[in-house]
């Protein structure tokens, strides 16, 4: 976790709270955590799932990989320090939304599992909802969809540290979901999302 360096700064407390902005909305803000590997289907799943929220009425928000990686984040590569920080940032503005009253939905490898625990550790202790999201995928079925052509590069020495040829990536013990993108459609990963944030109470059934 990134150490203060900022000194004499202090939280300023609004008048308009977490309830409020709820109220208003008509819902709960929370923190839906897509991890896997590159190809797994994460963004795939996040765009179908934040369609059919905003069906429901409810304000959902996309957080993906390479568009971060485009704004606040396109100063880090993909050193595994590198990878802490694109986390640690990331996991602070999905607090944000979620904070916000806004369904966070939020795509990224994020292969260590130090680092996705800290963000859950961070949505907890200002008890928000964290759900971590496993879209599994055996590897052959990732690199054989390669729709980005990473994997080929990758195989072929162009990209460096590369999450499942060169870097490795550290599946989730106890997501709160555990998809198999090359066995289930969408439509099922889906329900299974949605039936998850209505036990909640996230959402309204």
């Amino acid at each position: 976790m990134a150490e203060q360096k900022a000194t004499n700064v202090h939280w300023h407390e609004g008048d308009i709270t977490r309830e409020h902005r709820q109220k208003l909305l008509g819902h709960r803000g929370a923190t839906i955590w897509f991890t896997g590997l590159s190809g797994s289907g994460k963004s795939t799943v996040a765009v179908e799932l934040e369609g059919v929220l905003h069906e429901r009425g409810v304000l959902a928000y996309r957080l993906d990989g390479d568009n971060v990686r485009m704004g606040i984040n396109k100063n880090l590569g993909f050193s595994a320090e590198d990878r802490a920080e694109n986390i640690r940032r990331i996991g602070e503005v999905a607090k944000l939304f979620a904070d916000s009253g806004v369904v966070a939905l939020s795509s990224f490898i994020s292969p260590y599992v130090a680092d996705r625990d800290a963000v859950r550790e961070l949505h907890e202790n200002a008890g928000m909802d964290f759900i971590e999201v496993f879209v599994d995928c055996a590897l052959e079925a990732a690199e054989a969809r390669d729709p980005k052509g990473l994997y080929k590069k990758a195989r072929a020495g162009e990209i460096k540290n590369f999450t499942g040829i060169d870097d490795p990536y550290e599946a989730p013990a106890k997501p709160e979901i555990h998809l198999h993108s090359d066995q289930q459609s969408l439509d099922e990963e889906v329900e299974v999302i949605l039936a998850e944030l209505t036990r909640r109470g996230v959402i309204s059934a």
